[in-house]
C-alpha cells in the first residue's frame, strides 16, 4: 500500500512541476511579448482605461526602481513607448504630464529602496539566491559603486537590473542620504527625459512607426551592453584595485 502510495505521490509531483513549467512559460511568453508590442499594449489599456493609464504607469515605474524584487519589469521602453502615445493624434496622454509622473515615479521608488536597503543592511549579501532575489545582482552593483562612485546612481538609470539595485546597495550604506538624493533627482530628470521625449519626438516617424518593434529590441539591447562590457572586462581584463566610492 505504502508503495502505491509512494508511487502515486511520484506522478502527482511530475505533474506539478510540468504544470508550473508550463505556467512560466506562458508568463514569460506573454511578458516578451508584452515588451516587444509594448506600443499596441498601451493603446488597448489607453482605450479600455482611459486617464487610468497614468497610474498604472506610475506604479510600473516605481516597482521598476523601488523593489529589488521586480528588475523584470519595462523601463526605459515604457517610457518611450507612453512617449511615442502621447504623440498620436487625439492621445489622452499628455508628454509634459508623463514626465512629471515618470520623474517623481523613478524618485519615489530609489527612495523607496534606499530606505529598505538601510533598514536591512550588508546581511542581505549573505541571502540565498531565490526566483525573486538573486544577490549576485547586489555583488556587481557594488562593484559599479567602487568604480563610479555616486555617479552610479547617474549612469545605472540607463542600466537595467543595475537601475533597480543600485539604491538598495547606496542604503546598504555605500552612500548618505543627502548625496544620494542629488544624484537620484539628476538621474531621475534625465532618464526620464531623454527616454520619454525621444518616444513623443520621434515615436511618429514612418521609419519608426514601421520599425517599432525592432527599435525597441534594439534599446533593450543597448541598454544591457554595458554590465555585459563590464562582466567580459571583470572576467578577462587585468585586475585594477578598484577606489573607495565615498
Amino acid at each position: 500500500m505504502s508503495t502505491l502510495l509512494q508511487a502515486e505521490s511520484r506522478d502527482f509531483s511530475f505533474i506539478k512541476s510540468d504544470v508550473m513549467d508550463y505556467s512560466l512559460t506562458s508568463l514569460l511568453s506573454a511578458f516578451v511579448d508584452f515588451i516587444l508590442h509594448i506600443d499596441t499594449h498601451l493603446q488597448v489599456l489607453a482605450a479600455e482605461y482611459g486617464l487610468w493609464l497614468y497610474a498604472i504607469l506610475f506604479v510600473i515605474i516605481f516597482c521598476e526602481t523601488g523593489l529589488v524584487v521586480t528588475p523584470f519589469l519595462p523601463g526605459d521602453s515604457l517610457l518611450f513607448a507612453a512617449g511615442s502615445l502621447a504623440s498620436m493624434p487625439g492621445s489622452s496622454l499628455d508628454p509634459h504630464l508623463l514626465f512629471i509622473l515618470f520623474f517623481f515615479a523613478a524618485v519615489l521608488g530609489d527612495t523607496v529602496n534606499y530606505q529598505i536597503g538601510h533598514k536591512i543592511g550588508p546581511k542581505v549579501f549573505n541571502y540565498e539566491k531565490s526566483r525573486l532575489f538573486n544577490p549576485e545582482h547586489l555583488r556587481k552593483t557594488n562593484n559599479f559603486f567602487h568604480k563610479y562612485g555616486g555617479k552610479t546612481i547617474i549612469i545605472a538609470r540607463f542600466i537595467p537590473i543595475i537601475r533597480t539595485f543600485a539604491p538598495f546597495v547606496a542604503g546598504i550604506g555605500v552612500m548618505h542620504y543627502s548625496r544620494f538624493l542629488l544624484f537620484n533627482i539628476v538621474g531621475a530628470g534625465l532618464w526620464v527625459g531623454v527616454f520619454n521625449y525621444s518616444g513623443y519626438f520621434f515615436g511618429q516617424l514612418p521609419f519608426v512607426q514601421q520599425n517599432f518593434k525592432l527599435l525597441i529590441f534594439a534599446i533593450i539591447v543597448i541598454s544591457f551592453l554595458p554590465p555585459v562590457i563590464e562582466y567580459l572586462k571583470h572576467r578577462f581584463g587585468p585586475k585594477q584595485d578598484t577606489p573607495n566610492c565615498e
